[in-house]
């Protein structure tokens, strides 16, 4: 295990796996690289079953997992260094927080009683969450779990909203534009705004964490001269007062009077950690031992933590630099001078967490 690795090695790392497409489904070359890396900086590093890069220092009983993911959402951004920023898809979601939890293990190194192990993960930025999933059903429960995504250097994530996808389609006989009656299209927009003012009924008066969240993700029409049709995805993001079964139950009478053909995906109920363990209190740490004051933060979105918390049930929270506002955009970049801070950040909690158990 090498004693140290520094800020120009730790950029370079973060920098060349940005450089490397891999939105999901396909990852392959972003594991190998990521796992090449880490076997060259002293940890035990293989790609397993589902195409995770997973990557092991130490031997002790208890075990720290840090699971980030290495898959995008499409779109390719042009990776450059511009004014401290690094350009480029991934580069805050959420390469940038894997990135710098694997430097903070690779300058930590082993430590008696633990082990750390790094896991870049595929399929998170699809209903899949393929990755975490396999995780799930392979490894035995760890005794905490840190999910790395960008939640800011000063700020901690306690909880992320869960999620269902609804997918609809409507067909219906070929008719004239010039008949007055809605066409498949018309109707399923006419479904669309029933639904919004649901979760609008259902949401009014609370924090953002407490509402149903509604959003168009697509609608598209066609037909062949004889019949036309129309099909619509609609994402909702789920309180922890609305697990998806519950959301499915309350859609139901406004499906079935539209008379369309639906189903639903992604189903992940939210998911919220206490804030009194020791790996939020090693987190708090190493965020005040940087000269902040941290804070806590409950995400609108869906991670893998909402596949590995009710599974696992051990303490869990969620750390990396960025900005998620800049997730999914054309301008995604992230402040070099925040990574290399949080890697500071994390290389204290690990020291106070091993610390603790001794």
């Amino acid at each position: 295990m090498r004693d140290r690795i520094d800020d120009r090695e730790a950029v370079a790392l973060l920098e060349e796996l940005v450089r490397i497409p891999s939105p999901s489904g396909a990852e392959g070359q972003a594991a190998a690289f990521l796992t090449s890396w880490m076997a060259r900086h002293g940890f035990e590093a293989w790609v397993d079953e589902a195409g995770n890069a997973i990557g092991v220092v130490g031997e002790g009983p208890r075990t720290l997992l840090l699971l980030g993911h290495l898959d995008t959402v499409p779109g390719e951004i042009p990776v450059r260094v511009e004014d401290g920023r690094l350009y480029g898809r991934g580069a805050v979601d959420a390469k940038g927080p894997l990135a710098a939890a694997t430097a903070a293990v690779a300058r930590v190194g082993a430590r008696p009683g633990w082990r750390w192990v790094v896991v870049g993960a595929v399929e998170e930025e699809s209903a899949t969450s393929r990755g975490a999933r396999h995780l799930v059903r392979t490894w035995p429960r760890p005794d905490m779990v840190l999910i790395l995504e960008p939640s800011g250097v000063d700020a901690i994530a306690l909880g992320y909203k869960g999620r269902l996808l609804l997918h609809v389609r409507l067909e219906a006989p070929g008719r004239h534009t010039a008949v007055p009656e809605p066409n498949p299209a018309e109707r399923l927009v006419e479904l669309w705004i029933a639904l919004r003012e649901r979760a609008r009924s259902v949401s009014e008066g609370s924090r953002l964490f407490e509402q149903v969240t509604p959003s168009l993700r697509r609608l598209v029409a066609d037909g062949d001269g004889l019949r036309e049709w129309a099909e619509m995805t609609v994402g909702f993001r789920l309180p922890e007062a609305w697990p998806p079964e519950r959301w499915r139950e309350a859609m139901r009478p406004i499906l079935e009077t539209a008379g369309v053909a639906w189903r639903t995906e992604g189903e992940e109920p939210a998911w919220r950690a206490p804030a009194d363990t020791p790996l939020v209190r090693a987190l708090l740490s190493g965020i005040r031992g940087e000269g902040f004051r941290p804070r806590f933060l409950l995400k609108s979105g869906t991670s893998d933590m909402n596949v590995v918390g009710p599974a696992w049930r051990c303490p869990i929270a969620a750390y990396g630099p960025g900005d998620a506002r800049l997730d999914h955009t054309p301008e995604e970049h992230i402040e070099l001078r925040e990574y290399q801070t949080s890697i500071r950040v994390l290389i204290q909690a690990l020291e106070a967490i091993a610390t603790d158990a001794a």
